[in-house]
């Protein structure tokens, strides 16, 4: 799937790797640029239409020392009840306008027998993404180019449910989150498969500020299992639904960004994209 999106999307990601693998020669707007093929005064556009602000200024956004910064702010209030209730409404946006209800066993049980599911390809400023939904809400969201393969991986999690391509209001209302004004948000509903521990940690993925990082340990202290940030690691990874429960707000305590399910360059890309919207 090659639309538009998709070329800047993948334009962009080339430019900030580049920006930052020639940092220290501090490259100039027409030498990035030229790298990815572009005019100076496109490639400026382009940028500042999708992150809201300067190549330069980007770089910071997911940089090692704004990230420690981020962590020292979680760290300081971490016990003060200002920190889960005194963000705006932007910044809360996960918190205050997705939900998340498990699915009961006799939903999921035989493969999702019971189960009938609507899906559909969709492009994101970070790729295209498959949505997918049932009667109670979005069941699954992943970033993937290949829409053979998005499908494939969708029917082998609920291997015996009936799958219809279909572009449903539970997914127009979720795919709204990436727009740029969420005034008109609803609740976006999850309709998910997990255990109790994975429900618990991805919804206190939701707690974690547009803007703002945590750490695997903090979010276990969080859920009150200050030990099991292993556990809470793998929760993190079996997460089903990309960006609407943002683990990629989830980094390690070096302030290093880590690994994510789809990719760590992605991963970069959103934590610019929402420190932009925040901080710009």
């Amino acid at each position: 799937m090659s639309t538009q999106n998709q070329i800047d999307y993948e334009r962009i990601a080339k430019a900030i790797e580049y920006i930052q693998s020639n940092f220290k020669l501090q490259p100039s707007l027409e030498e990035v640029a030229e790298k990815i093929h572009l005019s100076p005064a496109h490639f400026q556009k382009m940028f500042s239409d999708w992150a809201g602000t300067s190549p330069k200024k980007f770089l910071q956004f997911i940089s090692l020392e704004h990230a420690k910064n981020l962590l020292k702010e979680e760290k300081a209030s971490l016990f003060d009840t200002a920190y889960e209730t005194g963000f705006s409404s932007t910044s809360r946006l996960h918190d205050l306008f997705v939900k998340i209800e498990g699915m009961s066993p006799a939903e999921y049980k035989n493969g999702g027998k019971s189960l009938t599911i609507n899906y559909s390809f969709s492009e994101t400023p970070f790729g295209t993404v498959i949505t997918a939904s049932t009667e109670k809400g979005i069941c699954y969201m992943v970033f993937e180019t290949d829409t053979n393969k998005a499908l494939g991986d969708l029917i082998f999690k609920f291997p015996n449910a009936s799958f219809f391509e279909k572009l449903d209001e539970f997914q127009k209302n979720a795919l709204s989150i990436f727009n740029k004004d969420w005034t008109k948000l609803n609740t976006i509903k999850l309709h998910l498969k997990g255990t109790d521990f994975q429900l618990k940690v991805w919804e206190s993925l939701l707690t974690i500020p547009m803007g703002k990082l945590s750490t695997y340990g903090n979010l276990a202290g969080k859920i009150g299992n200050p030990n099991a940030s292993r556990a809470v690691g793998t929760a993190i990874g079996s997460n089903p639904v990309a960006f609407l429960i943002p683990c990629h707000r989830v980094i390690q305590s070096s302030g290093h960004l880590g690994g994510y399910r789809w990719g760590s360059e992605r991963k970069q890309l959103i934590v610019g994209w929402e420190s932009s919207h925040i901080y710009s």
